[in-house]
């Protein structure tokens, strides 16, 4: 969860931050892989170097050891020629042998010098006078090969029990008691008795070789420190490091330091201690040379052994040199430490360049999102002025076309949003007005059949009424005032009369007598009342639209709308005006459309509703009916009127009549297929 919020964290960052934070990581782990490996192969190399040395170091202590037994044999082998060790043979007088064999092993630095008659039997140990003899030697493998007249050298293991014949002191320098080695192999014993000792033989003949004797002679390597600090002294030319002696060298009796020149922690020689099981598994227990790295006593060290064996092949112990790791180790960490410095002074210049490059890749990316924000509110001129032929210029010139077509867009949306708008506010009109005619049809049908019903039954009785009175006026022998009251009864008839025949008009729902019409010649005739308008001062103009095609009408019934419209035009300007008679076709083409506008005192906003209601009128006379009618003969075809008026100003009157009769339309509908 934690490595979850933080790569969400990582996510959320800016990006120039994630270009640093990513490349930082790049660059650390990077230098992080690279530091371990260049460390493991660094290590590699200069351990192998060390490793090379070491092994050259082990040759020239080799040659060294090979040198003293050289050396040995040549000491024993030239001693055995000497003139008075055949003659005290040859006559069997020793007693002076003795004391010159002892001066010759004082000379050469031996620790035994021994001398033996032709059947192995010790005749001479030089090194004490009391020292028992007579002893048979004869199985002594160098003895033995020198009794067949061979001159042998190598190294053996000597016994406690022929360590004390030579004398006490070499049986002591031969005891170790075991010193607790960290890493060395379990051993039952606790202790070694038995010496390694550097051992030559050689022959003793006389002039006519015949074997007189054996001569042997040997250097016993427990605690003798010759052989190590020569080694120490060729080879490592005694340097040191930190205090401490660079390089060390070790004789090992089977896997015990007998003598060496390493130091435990008191600084003493670290005799006692004992191989590690690694090691000693490698050389004592397969026999092979060792090389590598190694504990030693008391730190680690670049090593090399070496077996050394017996002379039946038999491995007895090592030799050993080695090098203190530590110089090697700090050789390593000093160049790791430059190594790592450079790489650290690399990487803040690195991340420096960084910095600069991540800038200039992200400044244009903030300079476009500062513009999306500007055109997110509402600046669609807003331009990003970079340049470059990279992905981020050809971006900034998408985002400039895009901030462009989105501005065209944007202008073809308003525009498309107020024709909308006017379009809802034409179509709510149109709503709000066919609601009106709707309502007004829903009154003018209602009204008619009551209107239909009521002109029936009083037309009979207002017919009598007339009748009748025209008889009582022929009447001779009246009076002028029943005259007068008879005229009177009369014309109030004929006016009752009159409104039942509108009454009946209104409410008859006769079939039109329909017949290709020019609508203008209509309206021609209806304008014969031009001369009368004049003398009431009022001009009348047409401005008719002559391209009009025929449609089908009643012509009556149209006329009859036609002259009410301009005969309530008229009486609309009692002081005089302009009456003008348009026709033309709708803008959609699917109507023809005659207005009637005069600029005369209009009508009240809340009179329109009421217009063609029944019996509705603002005049002092007439009955109401004339729009009335003349809306049911409309929209009996079809159409409408509708009404625009300013008080003060004048009116507007514009009858819509469909090309297409919806009769017709009706038919064609009804008809079988």
């Amino acid at each position: 969860m934690p490595i979850r919020q933080a790569v969400r964290r990582f996510l959320d960052l800016p990006l120039r931050r994630k270009l640093i934070l990513s490349f930082l990581i790049v660059i650390v782990l990077g230098g992080v892989l690279s530091l371990i490996i260049g460390t493991r192969i660094e290590h590699q190399t200069i351990i192998s170097l060390a490793e090379a040395k070491v092994r050259h170091d082990l040759a020239s202590a080799w040659m060294v050891y090979e040198e003293r037994l050289h050396s040995l044999r040549d000491t024993v082998r030239l001693s055995a020629t000497q003139e008075f060790l055949r003659a005290a043979l040859r006559q069997a007088d020793l007693e002076k042998v003795a004391a010159r064999l002892d001066g010759i092993r004082r000379e050469f630095g031996l620790d035994v010098l021994n001398l033996t008659d032709a059947l192995g039997r010790v005749v001479v140990r030089s090194r004490r006078a009391d020292a028992p003899v007579g002893d048979n030697v004869a199985r002594n493998p160098f003895v033995a090969l020198a009794l067949r007249k061979e001159v042998s050298a190598g190294t053996r293991i000597v016994p406690l029990e022929e360590l004390l014949k030579e004398g006490a002191d070499l049986a002591h320098r031969a005891r170790f008691q075991f010193v607790p080695t960290p890493m060395a192999a379990a051993r039952p014993e606790d202790h070694e008795d038995k010496g390694m000792m550097l051992t030559a033989a050689a022959p003793v003949v006389d002039e006519s070789g015949v074997l007189l004797g054996v001569l042997t002679g040997g250097l016993l390597f427990n605690r003798n420190y010759d052989l190590v600090d020569r080694v120490k002294e060729i080879v490592f030319k005694g340097e040191k490091y930190k205090g401490h002696d660079i390089g060390t060298a070790t004789l090992f009796q089977d896997d015990l330091r007998i003598a060496t020149n390493v130091l435990d922690d008191q600084g003493n020689r670290a005799v006692g201690t004992r191989v590690s099981r690694e090691v000693k598994e490698a050389v004592l227990d397969r026999g092979e040379a060792y090389v590598g790295r190694a504990f030693v006593v008391t730190a680690w060290y670049i090593t090399a052994y070496r077996p050394i064996k017996d002379i039946a092949g038999r491995t007895i112990g090592m030799l050993y040199v080695g090098m203190l790791e530590r110089p090697y180790v700090d050789l390593r960490n000093r160049v790791m430490a430059t190594f790592s410095g450079i790489a650290a002074l690399c990487a803040l210049f690195l991340l420096g360049l960084l910095a600069v490059v991540a800038r200039r890749i992200t400044r244009p990316l903030a300079v476009m999102v500062d513009a999306t924000g500007k055109i997110a509110q509402g600046d669609l001129r807003h331009r990003v002025d970079l340049e470059g032929r990279d992905e981020i210029g050809q971006l900034a010139r998408a985002f400039n076309r895009m901030t462009d077509e989105l501005s065209l867009a944007h202008e073809d949306l308003t525009q498309w949003g107020r024709t909308l708008e006017r379009r809802v506010e034409e179509r709510t009109r149109e709503l709000r007005e066919t609601q009106g005619q709707l309502v007004v049809s829903e009154k003018l049908a209602s009204l008619g059949k009551m209107a239909a019903g009521v002109a029936h039954e009083i037309n009979n009785p207002l017919t009598t009424i007339l009748i009748n009175t025209h008889l009582l006026l022929e009447r001779p022998g009246r009076d002028a005032e029943e005259g007068e009251t008879l005229n009177l009864i009369a014309d109030e008839t004929t006016r009752c009369a009159a409104i039942v025949r509108g009454l009946l008009d209104f409410a008859r729902q006769t079939p039109s007598q329909v017949a290709p019409t020019d609508i203008n010649d209509i309206i021609d005739r209806t304008l014969l009342l031009e001369k009368q308008a004049s003398v009431r001062n009022i001009r009348i103009e047409k401005a008719l639209d002559r391209t009009l095609p025929p449609i089908e009408v009643d012509k009556n019934k149209i006329q009859q709308v036609f002259s009410n419209l301009a005969i309530n035009a008229c009486e609309a300007m009692p002081t005089g005006g302009t009456l003008v008679v348009a026709s033309r076709m709708s803008r959609d083409g699917t109507h023809i459309e005659i207005t009637f506008t005069d600029t005369g005192v209009g009508i009240s906003k809340e009179n329109i509703p009421r217009l063609f209601d029944p019996f509705f009128t603002t005049k002092n006379f007439g009955t109401g009916l004339g729009l009335a009618v003349s809306y049911g003969i409309i929209r009996q075809r079809g159409g409408t009127i509708l009404v625009r008026s300013d008080v003060g100003k004048g009116t507007v009157f514009t009858v819509r009549i469909p090309l297409a009769d919806p009769g017709e339309e009706k038919r064609i509908e009804e008809a079988p297929q």
